[in-house]
């Protein structure tokens, strides 16, 4: 009987995993995050293990005519260390919002497409439930004039210096199946 026992013992020992941020590779998250540049709206996220990547799309149609917005991106992240309970990540993000704009008295259709180098830390406050920070570079490459040196927040956004500095808003959450 106790050999029975020890047997059972280093068989669930032997099965057993070591936990890894966002629970297990090849695992899917969904959840909503905006980028640094503050677009964003409903991801989708693929956690490989050492790297994740994913998407996002974000609609908006505000009160008035031909005022539509549009914004779809994507991000990845190169997990450099992970814990149980969180991975640091270096990667990027890549995003195009499509907006109207009012330009010297004409409505002008507008569609800005940001590249963001960055690193990103994910909090998981359960083996399957991430809450996601990125700090990192905005660079406005069409219909965007500019850089920026920012980081996510939580709060609104403030703008100092007649808007030369700026701190954006947004955080990142992803329920994760596997």
């Amino acid at each position: 009987m106790t050999k029975t026992r020890l047997f059972a013992g280093l068989l669930v020992m032997a099965a057993a995993g070591v936990a890894h941020a966002g629970g297990q590779a090849a695992s899917i998250g969904v959840g909503a995050e905006y980028q640094l540049s503050g677009i964003g709206g409903a991801s989708v996220n693929y956690d490989a293990g050492s790297f994740h990547v994913g998407g996002f799309v974000g609609f908006a149609d505000p009160e008035g005519r031909n005022n539509t917005i549009l914004d779809v991106g994507g991000r990845f992240f190169y997990h450099v260390h992970s814990t149980a309970m969180s991975d640091f990540g270096v990667g990027g993000n890549l995003g195009i919002a499509s907006y109207h704009d009012m330009v010297m008295g004409v409505d002008e259709k507008l569609t800005g497409v940001f590249v963001e180098p960055s690193v990103q830390i994910r909090l998981f406050l359960a083996s399957n439930v991430a809450l996601s920070a990125t700090v990192g570079v905005v660079i406005g490459v069409a219909d965007a004039n500019g850089v920026a040196l920012t980081g996510q927040s939580f709060g609104g956004e403030l703008t100092v210096l007649g808007g030369n500095i700026g701190i954006s808003s947004g955080a990142g959450i992803h329920y994760y199946f596997f």
